[in-house]
């Protein structure tokens, strides 16, 4: 037997305009000027004002009151009433003319008795200088170690291998693939006949150009062809290329006394020998997928400054884009809007859609701005002991729920802020994000932030004696005895959060 059930689904859909809000809040100041300038491109019916535009209109909207004075009270009676009757009688055939549209035309045009510095905000102080993005070009190693292949003597048979190890390199500088299968990319792809001893030798001769230690196929191979560029015959050289040649792996795991009574180092010529290798390059590359890229420059969402002990907060001017409603297309919308014909509706129906999407667009930013504001306002006020002291310890544990009911958002709408935007304080540029921390309870019943416990854990680190430093246990020893409940684990978490390795890595000769 056929059963039959009724079931009453509850969906949240969101609208375009609650979509296209969200992605702008998302975005981070530098990707907004992007996204405007998209949005400039696709819509017509939207632009972008100019201050010579507005100072120009300011100026003849001073002319004006200017030359109403020589008017009488009569005179500028009778013309405000005819601009009314015209204003009017427009506005009447409008309607008439596309009422089954059902198009409101006021809500299309501007009215042109508010003034811009009613619509503008003012964010930013006058002697503001917000330098732009720069656009940088860098050339790869590759490029340069091309050049250079030309300055050496091989035949055309040999620079084609040289060319090709070049360009398997990765971005560190290093030859990560074996010369077998190096030698099989050759003959399948480049139909170029080779062996592994020819590879070998023509990679020797790659070695030989800069930067020090490149083509390396390891780490040891490239800290050992850097010291070969220098005197061998002078300490500390000879002994840190002996440290590299034949005690490597005890020099990577720090076993300095194996070290010291495998070459009959005293105290101080192993540490002038350990400095020394220290002060080699272990990436000659430089990170080149990194640095080939244009830079791009971290531009502050935000402005925090702190005037007579009491915090000021601005916007970026760059978040307050001069944007408004084409006044040609309001133009056009009332002269089609006229024509009764069929094609005219047409076209008041396209021109009604593009005013729509560039109103729903500013409205979208002026909302960005708005929400900025007030979760920026709201993490200032709560974490104020901090911005106006710049102590780390001074921060409260925060999380984003805390923020959330202090502005009356949703937790992702905060957490969409948190996560991409800048503010630029006395102390430094941070992420929003790192305002927020988890809360440990202390002995006084206290909270205390993560941040705050952190900064104990660098700063007893940073004062530890180096040829003993102090284990995970120790570490949380000290931080119960200053009152902080705090197990080894919680120590050893925080402690990778800071990339700080562990205390048998920090040991130093």
């Amino acid at each position: 037997m056929q059963k039959l059930g009724l079931h009453q689904k509850l969906l949240q859909k969101l609208s375009p305009q609650q979509i296209q809000l969200m992605k702008l809040l998302q975005v981070p100041t530098a990707a907004l000027e992007q996204r405007i300038k998209e949005e400039l491109e696709a819509n017509p019916a939207l632009e972008e004002g100019s201050p010579d535009d507005i100072a120009e209109e300011e100026l003849q909207q001073s002319e004006s009151d200017d030359s109403d004075d020589f008017s009488s009270d009569e005179e500028e009676t009778e013309r405000e009433e005819r601009t009314e009757t015209a204003d009017e009688a427009e506005a009447g055939a409008l309607e008439e003319a596309i009422r089954n549209e059902d198009v409101d035309v006021a809500d299309y045009i501007d009215d042109d008795d508010v003034p811009y510095y009613k619509l503008n905000a003012n964010n930013s102080s006058a002697d503001d200088e917000r330098p732009e993005t720069p656009i940088t070009v860098s050339v790869s190693y590759q490029d340069t170690m091309l050049a250079s292949l030309g300055m050496l003597p091989l035949d055309d048979h040999h620079y084609q291998l040289a060319e090709h190890l070049i360009g398997s390199l990765d971005d560190d500088g290093y030859l990560r693939r074996d010369l077998d299968s190096i030698v099989d990319d050759l003959a399948f792809t480049r139909n170029i006949q080779t062996n592994e001893k020819e590879l070998e030798e023509t990679l020797k001769v790659i070695q030989t150009l800069d930067p020090p230690g490149i083509a390396a196929r390891d780490l040891r191979e490239c800290l050992m062809l850097q010291l070969e560029r220098k005197h061998l015959d002078q300490p500390p050289h000879d002994a840190a290329y002996q440290i590299l040649n034949k005690y490597f792996e005890e020099f990577s795991k720090k076993h300095y006394e194996k070290i010291q009574r495998g070459l009959s180092l005293n105290d101080e010529e192993l540490k002038e020998a350990i400095n020394e290798i220290l002060t080699l390059n272990p990436r000659p590359g430089g990170g080149s997928a990194e640095d080939t890229r244009t830079s791009q420059q971290i531009i502050p969402d935000f402005i925090l400054s702190v005037v007579d002990n009491n915090l000021e907060l601005n916007l970026n001017s760059r978040n307050d884009p001069d944007l408004r409603i084409s006044r040609s297309f309001q133009e056009m919308l009332s002269t089609y809007a006229k024509d009764k014909k069929k094609d005219s509706k047409e076209a008041v129906t396209f021109i009604k859609s593009k005013i729509d999407a560039a109103k729903w667009f500013i409205d979208a930013i002026r909302q960005r701005q708005h929400t900025l504001l007030s979760t920026m306002t709201a993490i200032m006020n709560f974490q104020k002991d901090y911005f106006l002291q710049g102590d780390e310890r001074e921060l409260k544990p925060m999380i984003l729920k805390d923020i959330a009911d202090m502005v009356g958002l949703d937790i992702s709408t905060v957490s969409r802020v948190a996560n991409s935007k800048y503010v630029e304080t006395p102390y430094g540029t941070f992420l929003l994000k790192y305002f927020f921390s988890e809360g440990l309870q202390t002995d006084s019943g206290e909270e205390a932030s993560s941040r705050e416990i952190k900064k104990i854990l660098e700063d007893n680190i940073g004062k530890e004696d180096k040829k003993h430093p102090l284990p995970d246990e120790k570490l949380a020893e000290i931080l119960n005895k200053a009152g902080y409940n705090i197990a080894r684990r919680t120590v050893a978490k925080y402690r990778e959060q800071m990339n700080i390795p562990v205390a048998r890595l920090r040991k130093e000769v």
